[in-house]
């Protein structure tokens, strides 16, 4: 069933492309930088065919067994750390009580973030998290793509944090081939022993972003990523050959707080806001600087 729809969406006219290639090169444009979201006109996105295109690919991801393996291993993981009230015959750990996703793109006329935004529903529903405690944002959003997202509960946010969001309580944070400053800015925001523990993370594997840089790059513009892949924990989430453009190099990653507790005090301290002075080509939008 899967391959053949995506035999008819390719005789469609609609928009299938690589995600990486769309994460970045969509979101290079330096006339785009703005803090705020500048929707389209509201009439973009027929609106109830999109829901029922989503809701279609919903139904798709469920019945391929590699959904089934990344709900099992998130929950699984996530069981790890819940608190001692959990019980084995829950259906998903309590723990997770928020979700920030930020760069899924263009779903309307994507299909690639159309397969994102259908996992992350199914990711929600498996881990219980209510749909209005997740916060959604791309720059490249219309304004009736935001309706869209409304009318699915989840919560569209208007001003770019540039992924400098301080996690308050534990959250997943879903950043499917987003840039890597973005997951620097999110590690930067939540520097410390007591915070890093509170993100699980569904994204690009930072194993895998380190094998794919110049180690002495990495270092000097994503300080924060070339640190954490020494501390955190990653395991892989595969998929289906198929979709390989979807989900590639996505890995679940979380931070251990009694691991982190034994690092020395001077890996906390001094822990200065990126800048990205050396990255012509950021692979982020980012806010206006402020006057």
């Amino acid at each position: 069933m899967l391959i053949s729809r995506l035999h008819q969406m390719s005789n469609s006219g609609e928009e299938w492309q690589v995600a990486r290639r769309r994460k970045g090169a969509g979101l290079r444009g330096k006339n785009h930088k703005t803090a705020h979201h500048e929707p389209g006109p509201p009439d973009d996105v027929d609106t109830d065919r999109t829901k029922h295109r989503i809701t279609e690919t919903m139904t798709e991801l469920r019945s391929v067994d590699f959904w089934l393996k990344w709900a099992k291993q998130v929950i699984a993981v996530a069981k790890a750390d819940c608190d001692p009230g959990f019980e084995a015959g829950d259906l998903a750990p309590r723990h997770l009580l928020d979700c920030v996703c930020y760069g899924l793109g263009s779903f309307s006329s994507c299909v690639t973030a159309r397969y994102q935004l259908a996992m992350l529903l199914l990711l929600l529903e498996s881990l219980q998290i209510p749909f209005e405690r997740c916060s959604v944002y791309d720059p490249v959003f219309s304004s009736g793509e935001m309706e869209v997202l409304r009318q699915f509960g989840l919560t569209v946010m208007t001003e770019n944090e540039e992924g400098k969001r301080a996690a308050l309580r534990p959250t997943l944070f879903y950043l499917m081939h987003c840039g890597k400053a973005l997951y620097n800015n999110l590690l930067w925001k939540n520097w410390s022993r007591d915070a890093l523990p509170l993100l699980t993370i569904i994204g690009n594997s930072f194993a895998g972003i380190q094998d794919r840089m110049i180690q002495r790059e990495l270092q000097r513009d994503y300080s924060y990523i070339a640190q954490a892949v020494c501390m955190c924990e990653e395991w892989p989430l595969h998929c289906s050959p198929k979709l390989l453009d979807v989900f590639n190099d996505t890995a679940l990653i979380t931070f251990n707080h009694g691991r982190l507790s034994k690092l020395p005090q001077s890996t906390w301290d001094g822990a200065p806001e990126p800048q990205y002075q050396h990255c012509p080509d950021l692979e982020i939008i980012q806010r206006e600087p402020q006057s």
